[in-house]
């Protein structure tokens, strides 16, 4: 099979893209015949092994323990092991695991669903990471309430744009932060308020939020929390990739916040099969659609990731294979 492949920890100018063999399942995974994968943070932190925390989380300390990365991706059954019990062949599934930059790849049955037929694949593979993320941060740890009012910053990303829809699904007001090429598109989501960044700081605006997801965690969080009510949450996802510096923001964080009254709350996501058909259901209902920035063949997986890698990327990335 065509794949993109790496044996050491670098940037995506190390990827390659050649023949390899085709993986074969374990007992409690599924074969995937890949059709759609989608480009995620992760990626690329796994890539480079950087921050050195994603190597202790069982990447690999020297070297990489996966050949081919690629957590989310979407496809058809092409074979199962022999523990599973809920898919066939044949089967439209998406889900989450890894080596999904390949034309076959193997994931736990506990990580796939069955795709809507009303979702394209590549709509499908944009889904896991970053959707699982939105709603794992608004309703789990955010612990967002109907007619709360939400400041999303960076919400013209992969987890901005779930998470506008996704809480605007949950009821409440939305402010969405981005630049202005971005505006419309947050608006056409249903953000009910737009700032657009290079223009105007929202600490700054005197508005008071009762939770804010900062997708863009870069600024001192004592700005984001002269945003918040008392006893409002903040939660920081994307920033600093520096071990150092996110060790102390674990530890002084949260501390900062208590004294001004606020809380903070920081997390990774539990991709699992009950969090993938919540979200399901949303799509077959039509709450939530993911957004499509670009699209990428396989052989151009190493140009998108440098594009995820900007911070910049409009909506989600996909790879699409034939």
């Amino acid at each position: 099979m065509q794949a993109i492949l790496r044996t050491t920890y670098g940037s995506s100018d190390i990827l390659k893209f050649m023949e390899t063999d085709k993986p074969v399942p374990k007992d409690n995974q599924i074969l995937i015949k890949v059709s759609a994968a989608s480009v995620n943070p992760l990626d690329w932190h796994v890539l480079r092994g950087d921050p050195f925390l994603i190597r202790l989380m069982g990447f690999g300390i020297l070297k990489p323990k996966h050949k081919i990365i690629g957590a989310d991706m979407s496809g058809t059954v092409e074979a199962v092991g022999k523990d599973v019990t809920q898919f066939k062949t044949g089967d439209e599934v998406f889900g989450s695991g890894m080596g999904g930059f390949a034309e076959y790849a193997c994931i736990p049955e506990s990580r796939a669903v069955i795709k809507p037929a009303s979702m394209s694949f590549e709509q499908a593979a944009a889904v896991p990471i970053a959707g699982v993320t939105a709603l794992q941060a608004l309703r789990d740890h955010g612990k967002l309430q109907s007619r709360q009012h939400l400041l999303i910053n960076g919400a013209s990303g992969g987890v901005g744009t779930f998470a506008v829809q996704i809480a605007k699904a949950m009821g409440a007001e939305v402010t969405g932060v981005c630049s202005g090429k971005n505006l419309e598109l947050v608006k056409s989501i249903g953000a009910d308020h737009l700032i657009d960044y290079t223009k105007d700081d929202f600490w700054l605006s005197g508005t008071e939020y009762d939770l804010i997801l900062d997708n863009a965690a870069f600024n001192p969080i004592s700005k984001s929390l002269s945003a918040l009510r008392k006893g409002g949450i903040y939660i920081g996802i994307g920033g600093s990739s520096d071990t150092l510096s996110i060790f102390l923001s674990m530890i002084f964080n949260p501390l900062i916040a208590k004294m001004k009254g606020r809380k903070v709350a920081s997390f990774i996501a539990d991709i699992n099969q009950t969090e993938l058909s919540f979200i399901k259901e949303l799509m077959e209902n039509g709450k939530i659609e993911p957004v499509i920035g670009r699209s990428y063949t396989l052989r151009e997986t190493p140009e998108a990731i440098k594009y995820v890698e900007t911070g910049h990327a409009r909506g989600k990335v996909v790879i699409t294979l034939d």
